[in-house]
């Protein structure tokens, strides 16, 4: 097998890896506050990280932290709009 193929293989391979996980129902507002969260402290961690030196470091403690942070808002809002549902007779 050739190496141009191979390579042909492999990424179509992880092609429609990607493509099926992004099947499935919309994202939801717990999980939109942390994805954006976690991108928003990922930047900003590395921003601050390669100022001292160690972006990298920076970069995941960010990620993390920005994670954490996005979930908890994601989170409070979801429960508002599931109150705001069950109040307006939705369930």
């Amino acid at each position: 097998m050739g190496l141009k193929r191979l390579i042909g293989l492999v990424l179509s391979i992880f092609m429609m890896i990607a493509m099926a996980g992004c099947y499935g129902q919309p994202l939801s507002t717990r999980e939109k506050g942390t994805l954006l969260g976690g991108a928003a402290g990922l930047g900003a961690g590395a921003l601050v990280g390669s100022a001292v030196g160690a972006p990298g470091a920076g970069a995941a403690i960010g990620g993390v932290g920005g994670a954490l942070a996005g979930y908890g808002i994601g989170n409070h809002m979801q429960n508002e709009q599931n109150e705001r549902a069950y109040r307006n007779g939705y369930y």
